[in-house]
């Protein structure tokens, strides 16, 4: 065992992200623990070697870097707070790994938290989702003290690049920014697709031209397929991209930012919601614009309310 692989893991929430992760470090010779609100979604991991916990406090006492990866903020403060919470398992040298895309307030305020206990957290989001777990390439934005960032350091490049951005929060900050990005380019890619289908071209010619010309950014050259032929298992769905563009919203209402783009995607993404596709890719934008343009030549044909 080397020095590296002799730090022990510990997951809380082994999910699409969390068990993908943890399945790396196991393959990787490291001492895992985990718990999940859901055992099943731990029995390959225990065949891999996985060390199953009943509680996250249990995780956090047993491991020497605790990672986390929760949908939202309240789910947040259900898994760190109470007699079996991850601040009750956290001592001294202990480091937190917060991966989640959650409120960088809320983030910040659950790191002050866990420094009163003499533990250090480091908020750590990342860029890309299962196919980049899986192959080791996330790009990972990490807000923290330098000295815990140094530390856990090595365990990050399993899973990818990281980068320390700063001070508690700003990895999350940037991680908003990115997923900014990623919503609008999306919607755009998505407008323009339609714009070539109404005219007459050929939208398989047209997506293979778009994402070839100087618009076709790494993200929509690696998703092109799915706007025409969505997957059964969306690689980041409408309901957790609408989580992430309010939370986008929300700091730029506290930092005085406009936002315009963010704001209509925010409402594009609420009508994906109303249309039923809340847990579909957001390439599903392209299906929804589809849809809302039948629509409206409905009613200007007089065929519909």
């Amino acid at each position: 065992m080397t020095k590296a692989t002799a730090t022990t893991i510990g997951f809380v929430g082994l999910g699409r992200m969390g068990g993908n992760m943890a399945a790396r470090f196991l393959a990787a010779g490291y001492t895992v623990y985990g718990e999940a609100r859901d055992r099943k979604h731990a029995h390959e991991l225990e065949r891999a070697g996985l060390q199953w916990r009943e509680t996250p406090r249990q995780v956090a006492e047993a491991a020497d870097v605790v990672f986390t990866s929760i949908p939202s903020d309240e789910t947040l403060e259900l898994v760190a707070s109470g007699p079996d919470g991850i601040l009750a398992g956290l001592s001294a040298a202990k480091v937190w790994l917060e991966m989640s895309t959650v409120s960088p307030r809320a983030s910040r305020e659950l790191a002050e938290r866990v420094r009163e206990l003499g533990a250090q957290m480091l908020d750590a989001p990342v860029s890309g989702s299962v196919p980049q777990v899986q192959a080791g390439t996330l790009t990972i934005m990490v807000g923290g003290e330098e000295e815990a960032y140094t530390r856990v350091e090595p365990l990050l490049h399993e899973l990818g690049t990281p980068t320390r951005i700063g001070e508690n929060g700003q990895g999350l900050v940037l991680k908003l920014a990115i997923n900014i990005s990623l919503a609008v380019q999306t919607l755009a890619l998505s407008e323009g697709l339609l714009l070539a289908e109404h005219a007459g071209v050929d939208p398989e010619l047209a997506l293979q031209v778009m994402t070839e010309s100087p618009i076709g950014s790494p993200m929509l050259k690696a998703r092109a397929p799915l706007f025409l032929d969505p997957p059964d298992d969306a690689w980041f769905d409408v309901d957790l991209m609408q989580k992430d563009i309010k939370l986008a919203l929300s700091s730029g209402h506290e930092l005085d930012v406009p936002l315009p783009t963010t704001t209509v995607v925010a409402a594009l993404l609420s009508a994906a919601r109303k249309h039923g596709y809340e847990n579909s890719d957001i390439t599903v934008l392209f299906r929804l614009l589809s849809e809302l343009s039948v629509v409206r030549a409905s009613r200007r044909l007089g065929f519909a309310a």
